[in-house]
């Protein structure tokens, strides 16, 4: 149990804390998220993301606010029992009508506190570094009763504004390999991602997993960081790593996704259980990430364009797959209204490479009937009538400023 004043004195000082950090540029997620009373809105990404920055934005237009960071070492030992206690706690601060809580899902029960909330028709906004942590109970006790949102480090335009650059090849390339965490961006040092990586593996995943092996854990992380846009197989991963089960590795990777380190992809195929069976494809969050903690990857130009073509697909909130038949193209995406869009990413279109590009993503828009398809390129701008199908070449910097 946490002494009431205990509780008190860790309000005061975190909503202290928090309204005199550095409001930073305005998210392009701001103006995307609905606070309704009775419904709790979830932002959910990976660690310094900007997620606390993104709070305090929206406290703009709040006259006052509840907010506790449950992570805090000073309550640590918080349970269920203590929502009780902390309620009357704020009760005593004053009558606000918001309830922000960063990383609530760490305290065992938190669904039911929230719900309470909601039932008194209260504004709640929850922010989490865990996908599964939360979704789990999302899908029980406040089914119905949320706005869900994925939260993803800076985007190109975000990049710019952030770093007052314009919009040239230069700075995309700087983009390109600096990434897009806001804390890395300002101060620059590599560290910062490196620390990152480590908190994410310990404690993200080996603590709160209770995995017994964490440099298992660590090494299937580089790996798959250092082979972002490569097939892989679970089967061929337990042989590499000398596992006995393959249902190990199919753990641990979805821990790296519910931390939202790493993403796999299927092959598109219209049918489901074809998707299942069929190798997947691995993306990271974010390219600095991979470059700071990966010798190997920094210097595939072309995969790291790739990785950030995906970042800002699920940063459109998209379902992503790669496609493959006789021949491959590197994106399908799909739309909540099941609209279909094929992208091939290529640092450069040339001669050598035209046919494979091209053939490629004519026999995707071939298979999901689609009339138009992109080739994104480091800086070429051109357009293609090929087979009743119009092919559009442009830079992906110019492609991701429009997608805002």
């Amino acid at each position: 149990m946490i002494l009431k004043s205990t509780l008190l004195e860790t309000i005061k000082s975190q909503k202290e804390n928090l309204l005199h950090s550095d409001r930073g540029i305005e998210r392009e997620k701001l103006k995307e998220i609905k606070i309704s009373a009775g419904l709790a809105s979830i932002i959910t990404g990976i660690r310094r993301a900007g997620k606390s920055t993104l709070l305090l934005q929206l406290t703009k237009s709040m006259d006052d606010f509840n907010y506790l960071n449950f992570e805090d070492v000073r309550i640590f030992g918080l349970d269920q029992k203590d929502f009780n206690r902390l309620d009357e706690v704020f009760s005593a601060e004053g009558t606000s009508n918001y309830y922000l809580f960063d990383e609530i899902q760490i305290i065992e029960g938190w669904e039911r506190y929230v719900r309470t909330l909601l039932d008194r028709k209260k504004k709640v906004i929850l922010t989490g570094s865990n996908a599964s942590m939360l979704s789990k109970e999302l899908g029980t006790k406040l089914t119905g009763r949320c706005l869900k949102y994925d939260f993803i480090p800076f985007s190109y335009s975000e990049f710019l504004k952030l770093t007052r650059q314009k919009m040239t090849t230069e700075s995309f390339n700087n983009y390109l390999y600096l990434g897009g965490f806001p804390e890395y961006l300002k101060i620059g040092n590599e560290q910062i991602l490196q620390e990152l990586f480590n908190d994410i593996i310990i404690r993200d995943i080996t603590v709160r997993y209770g995995l017994r092996n964490p440099k298992l854990v660590k090494e299937l992380a580089l790996y798959l960081l250092s082979n972002v846009g490569k097939e892989f197989s679970y089967q061929s991963l337990k042989k590499l790593f000398n596992l006995g089960s393959v249902n190990t590795i199919i753990s641990i990777v979805g821990y790296f996704e519910n931390s939202y380190m790493l993403f796999t992809i299927p092959q598109f195929d219209f049918s489901y259980k074809k998707r299942l069976v069929n190798k997947k494809k691995v993306y990271a969050i974010d390219t600095g990430l991979i470059k700071a903690n990966s010798v190997s990857f920094s210097q595939d130009k072309g995969r790291m364009l790739e990785n950030v073509v995906f970042t800002q697909l699920k940063r459109m909130d998209l379902e992503v797959f790669y496609f493959k038949k006789e021949r491959e193209c590197d994106f399908i995406s799909r739309s909540s209204r099941n609209e279909l869009n094929a992208y091939q990413v290529c640092f450069d279109l040339n001669e050598d490479n035209k046919d494979r590009e091209i053939n490629g993503l004519l026999e995707a828009l071939n298979y999901t009937k689609q009339k138009v398809g992109y080739i994104l390129t480091l800086e070429q701008n051109d357009e293609l009538e090929l087979n009743g199908k119009k092919i559009i070449v442009k830079p992906v910097f110019n492609w991701m400023v429009e997608q805002r």
